[in-house]
């Protein structure tokens, strides 16, 4: 018998807003919890990384500060990008913060025109209520996941 679990990886929250008459996209990474651990001590220093795009192409690509060995990293941070909402995308990667090497993903979040699930949910409650800001919480989802969604929609 072939036993599948789905390995938690932890759970953000962020905030969309969109004023069409600007054409600005405001994201608010607010926090994320239960984050999966990747250091030896068994803490994380996490820092997420925010990607516009488009037709699977990074247009711009912003980031948090990095929270300092935990797990349930507090952010309240916006960051707002000029956009024609209708064709584009938010892909947003919780990472762990790494001196040495590569900084490894914890998981990533897919919100916009291909989203499924909450994400998707999400991104229409945002364009059904333009100025108004709208927060949820999101099941991150393995790396090579979205980005094989993302790969698909080119």
């Amino acid at each position: 018998i072939m036993y599948f679990f789905v390995e938690r990886l932890g759970d953000i929250c962020l905030s969309l807003r969109y004023v069409p008459s600007a054409g600005k996209l405001t994201v608010v990474i607010l926090e994320a919890k239960n984050l999966k651990k990747m250091d030896v001590g068994g803490l994380s220093d996490p820092y997420a990384k925010i990607h516009l795009m488009q037709n699977g192409k990074r247009l711009k690509k912003k980031k948090t500060t990095t929270k300092k060995h935990t797990l349930n990293p507090y952010y309240n941070e916006s960051f707002s990008f000029e956009v024609a909402c209708e064709q584009i995308e938010i892909a947003v990667t919780v990472l762990d913060y790494d001196k040495i090497g590569k900084n490894d993903a914890i998981g990533k979040v897919l919100l916009g025109n291909n989203s499924t699930g909450t994400e998707q949910c999400h991104w229409e409650d945002m364009l059904a209520n333009p100025r108004r800001p709208i927060a949820q919480w999101h099941s991150l989802k393995l790396e090579d996941e979205i980005d094989a969604l993302i790969s698909n929609k080119k």
